[in-house]
């Protein structure tokens, strides 16, 4: 069955994918995860987003093809290499809000409570900083985070993923799906497997 016949892609995916595939940038995200990111998207009608690590663009314009038009995404990554194509591709959009610094700094200028989704595809918001960012998001908002692989110098994958989890468990967070890994405890641990995990604030 071909999904995309009743569920096509956003429209400026394939060019972003062609200059993303051209420069070697290898940080994006797969097309089930793109779809749901549009879903997520989609159930937050005038919400407010964020992205944090925004690379070339490519989970950006999931995120918008979900939103409507009340919608505002904010999206973050300190690349300018990889965030001038995302900005050539989607920086026309006015729902959309295009930042090149480190989202370290965006996300201790945003107030508590002022989200209704969270995209986490970089290390803060996810590796560093997963309290802080949690704490952004509204009752009933959404986080989401992709690739929890570790990042070398640092730590090992299972004290990573354990510290993730105890995090989550602190700060207004639901496990959504359960992930029977070796490593962990059974919460759903998204990206060892390239899977996204998902949360939900109470």
């Amino acid at each position: 069955m071909d999904e995309t016949a009743f569920q096509p892609p956003p429209k400026a995916l394939e060019a972003i994918m062609a200059e993303t595939r051209a420069i070697g940038f290898q940080n994006w995200c797969w097309p089930p995860v793109g779809a749901l990111l549009r879903i997520m998207a989609a159930l937050k009608p005038g919400g407010r987003l964020l992205e944090i690590g925004t690379g070339t663009g490519v989970g950006t314009c999931w995120l918008l093809d979900g939103m409507d038009a009340s919608a505002r995404l904010l999206t973050v990554d300190i690349n300018p290499g990889v965030h001038a194509i995302a900005r050539e591709h989607l920086g026309t959009d006015p729902r959309l809000t295009m930042l090149t610094e480190d989202a370290q700094a965006t996300v201790r200028r945003e107030l508590p409570n002022s989200l209704d989704l969270i995209f986490a595809d970089g290390g803060v918001g996810k590796h560093i900083m997963l309290d802080e960012t949690l704490a952004l998001l509204r009752p009933g908002g959404i986080y989401i985070c992709d690739d929890m692989k570790p990042h070398p110098p640092t730590y090992h994958e299972s004290d990573r993923v354990a510290d993730w989890v105890s995090s989550l468990a602190r700060c207004r967070a639901i496990p959504e799906r359960h992930y029977p890994g070796p490593c962990c405890p059974p919460y759903h641990i998204g990206g060892l497997r390239g899977e996204p995990a998902i949360r939900v604030a109470r």
